[in-house]
């Protein structure tokens, strides 16, 4: 039912697809397809790994569940297609990336750009239901993802886990932090946002990180 997965994830991921907890989420995501409209398309699914192999993650970015609006989701976290309305947690991340790093505001939402720098955009929930958030939650998803967290966390070195609100931070566990830097603050959303995202500098930190051990910061910058 989904394109398959990118052949470096694969190679790390592959056993998960053999097990119940994911014969149950198929089963699950397929009853829905059927009786509801679900979010990405099925051929979207899996964006945020073939967008970003796992040999060229350099930070993750973790988000909960996609966008439930038409033509929202398209696979990475916080992102939308261009010629959707950009949506408020996304505008509050642009604000700070203004005010972090002087970057101009882009006229869209489409991260793709990102994903393709080394940036692993990365939903716990990889779908939802029209116009219901959270709805795919403990169906096996998290299982799924937490196990591409642990993955990268054992097979890499020096990352940049960017860990925004309390759902993102409760991930912490999974990652080896002698190996890795991890960046946290509140949640980008409008409930949370001036509870200590304003003004946490999360993108300056990540380059100030990258170039204190001799590698090449990220452009963070998006084009039009």
């Amino acid at each position: 039912m989904f394109v398959p997965l990118e052949s470096s994830w694969l190679a790390v991921l592959q056993d998960e697809f053999t097990k119940e907890y994911m014969k149950t989420l198929i089963q699950f995501l397929t009853e829905e397809q059927h009786s509801h409209i679900v979010y990405p398309p099925n051929e979207e699914v899996f964006s945020a790994f073939s967008q970003t192999p796992l040999n060229q993650v350099r930070v993750v970015i973790l988000g909960q569940d996609p966008y439930h609006g038409p033509g929202e989701a398209h696979g990475l976290s916080f992102s939308v297609q261009k010629g959707i309305r950009v949506p408020p947690s996304l505008r509050n991340i642009y604000k700070e990336l203004h005010s972090d790093l002087e970057i101009p505001i882009p006229t869209h939402g489409n991260l793709l750009e990102w994903a393709q720098r080394g940036v692993l955009l990365l939903n716990t929930v990889l779908t939802v239901r029209h116009k219901s958030a959270n709805s795919h939650q403990k169906k096996g998803w998290e299982i799924f993802t937490d196990k591409a967290i642990e993955e990268l966390s054992a097979r890499r070195e020096n990352l940049v886990f960017i860990l925004w609100g309390s759902k993102a931070k409760n991930k912490i566990d999974l990652i080896d932090q002698t190996k890795h830097h991890i960046i946290q603050s509140a949640h980008p959303s409008p409930l949370a946002v001036r509870y200590g995202f304003f003004g946490s500098k999360p993108f300056s930190k990540t380059n100030l990180f990258f170039q204190s051990i001799g590698q090449k910061p990220i452009d963070w910058s998006i084009s039009s």
